[in-house]
């Protein structure tokens, strides 16, 4: 499997009591190449999951890969933060959008399915998300 990997995502991998770890370990073993993510969506999970090593190590084996420039995209990150300034969406979920965008053969793998179901791509395009089952 390819795909863009959000912070939930990689919390419940991580996070053998998290709710969803099942479903982010099954993902996981069918995981074919790295998981693109971004810098913030790092972020997120050192903070919730109290551990650097244990995040970074995930890079340092290749099952995450670093696959945005925001100072390349800042402008378009702008304007997606503008346009979703009523949802106050974090930087990982602008930064995320804007994967999706360039990336637009691959889905995000979420927890947060109600977030990515509002947003849109190129202004209006369905942003292809995997999501723990109901």
């Amino acid at each position: 499997m390819r795909a863009i990997a959000d912070t939930g995502f990689v919390v419940a991998f991580l996070n053998h009591s998290d709710k969803y770890h099942e479903w982010a370990s099954e993902i996981g073993r069918r995981v074919s190449s790295p998981l693109l993510t971004c810098e913030a969506v790092l972020s997120e999970t050192v903070f919730q999951v109290e551990s650097a090593s244990r995040v970074l190590a995930l890079l340092q084996d290749g099952f995450l890969r670093i696959a945005f420039d925001l100072p390349k995209n800042i402008g378009e990150v702008l304007a997606l933060a503008e346009r979703y300034r009523d949802r106050t969406p974090d930087l990982a979920d602008l930064c995320l959008i804007r994967m999706s965008e360039i990336h637009n053969d691959l889905p995000v793998l979420t927890v947060d399915e109600k977030g990515f179901r509002v947003y849109r791509r190129n202004g209006r395009d369905v942003i292809p998300i995997v999501c723990p089952p109901r």
